[in-house]
């Protein structure tokens, strides 16, 4: 549920719709220039899969932010399940502010602990388009609708959700490189 990096704060989809801004393109350029095992390294930071990581790192570099998410939306469609796994293994645990609600504590950690008692994995979700005020209701009733889900469809939803999530993470990522 949580990015690994600070979430953009609106939906990232307006500003990487065309060309990608100047302070993409700069943190880009020093992106694809670090070593190897660096790139992989951010890039697991983006999606806990290994063989994601390698991939995406492997083919740098990349010319603009919009090939960089296309290459990206490529490698996570071809997540095997056990690829998959691994990077839903890799998903930070949800967290709330500690000043929150003893009452919004218990109710998200039930609702995980229910998701993950019927699908066996953790509960993500892509809150980009939502205010970080709303984050806790958008997860619960994520939850709600998607324990409903089949679990073939549910598998669907949480592979796109990873998708969504590391694009996110990607566009912070490139966004907040130190050569920016």
């Amino acid at each position: 549920m949580q990015p690994r990096r600070p979430a953009p704060g609106d939906s990232p989809e307006p500003e990487h719709a065309g060309a990608p801004p100047a302070g993409h393109a700069v943190g880009l350029a020093h992106f694809n220039s670090l070593p190897f095992a660096a790139a992989e390294a951010a890039f697991l930071e983006c999606c806990g899969s290994l063989r994601w990581a390698h991939r995406m790192a492997a083919h740098r570099p990349y010319p603009d932010l919009d090939a960089l998410l296309a290459a990206s939306d490529e490698a996570g469609y071809d997540l095997a399940p056990g690829d998959i796994a691994e990077a839903l293994a890799a998903e930070p645990a949800p967290c709330l502010h500690h000043d929150a609600p003893r009452a919004a504590h218990l109710a998200l950690r039930a609702a995980h602990a229910a998701y993950e008692s019927r699908f066996g994995h953790a509960f993500v979700i892509c809150l980009d388009s939502h205010a970080p005020s709303h984050h806790v209701d958008q997860v619960l009733a994520g939850i709600r609708v998607r324990l409903a889900h089949e679990v073939d469809e549910e598998r669907a939803v949480t592979a796109e959700e990873l998708r969504r999530l590391a694009r996110s993470r990607i566009v912070e990522m490139v966004a907040s490189d130190p050569a920016h």
